[in-house]
């Protein structure tokens, strides 16, 4: 991470509860068929060309950042939610103009008492 960067000050493109499904989990029975996840998606980037010129072409497309984040998950096959979390924000730094992001991952269900368990994590290029 570049620590010159205060990422709080950044531009961002929030992508809010993106409810996709996949197969996920250590148990026998969570390898058979898909469950919900929750996705909540922020992107880092540069807004003010594309502001200034009101310009869609000079921004960061976010129905493509979210077909590609559904085409990951809903293909996808993991254990943890910890590795797709990885998965989806490298599949998001690899997108023109993104040079940061954050991926939350609710698992809804995953634990007795609680709404969901959780993963969020932060990535730069």
């Amino acid at each position: 991470m570049d620590s010159d960067i205060d990422y709080s000050r950044c531009d961002q493109i929030h992508i809010r509860d993106l409810r996709l499904q996949a197969v996920i989990g250590i148990n026998p029975d969570e390898r058979n068929e898909k469950q919900d996840l929750i996705f909540n998606l922020t992107l880092f980037t540069d807004q003010r060309p594309a502001a200034t010129a009101d310009d869609f072409d000079l921004t960061v497309d976010y129905q493509a950042a979210m077909m590609a984040v559904s085409t990951l998950v809903e293909a996808s096959s993991y254990t943890l939610i910890e590795s797709l979390a990885a998965a989806v924000a490298d599949s998001l730094l690899k997108i023109e103009g993104v040079f940061a992001c954050r991926v939350s991952v609710d698992k809804p269900g995953a634990l007795l008492f609680a709404k969901s368990a959780a993963v969020e994590i932060f990535r730069t290029t």
